[in-house]
């Protein structure tokens, strides 16, 4: 059997705020840690039918990068769901929330400009 592994390192600042998120995965392409700005982690909680998250990011992402995240994290989800259940039906209104959210922040950075 395989065994797979993926960390996080979080050093924080002096008011236990994210400063830096670091990740190393064993499969993953590159060797050694990379930064990021954020990570999003969802783990269901079988004792408890819920979903654990937690969700870091550091000072220097921007709002626009933030709101990005977050639509790439539900456009995923919408095609996990597909792979996972087969529901088209929920992938599709997903991808569809995800279209809305995507012209909402386009429209929003238009008249920032």
């Amino acid at each position: 059997m395989k065994n797979s592994e993926i960390k996080f390192n979080i050093d924080l600042d002096e008011k236990n705020l994210p400063k830096t998120i670091t990740w190393d995965a064993t499969d993953k392409e590159s060797e050694g840690a990379e930064q990021t700005k954020s990570i999003s982690l969802n783990v269901w909680d079988n004792l408890n039918h819920s979903t654990l998250r937690i969700d870091l990011w550091t000072d220097d992402m921007s709002v626009v990068e933030m709101k990005r995240f977050y639509i790439d994290i539900l456009g995923g989800m919408g095609q996990t769901i597909l792979n996972s259940t087969g529901d088209e039906y929920m992938s599709e209104e997903i991808k569809e929330l995800c279209d809305r959210l995507v012209k909402h922040v386009n429209e929003e950075n238009n008249k920032t400009k």
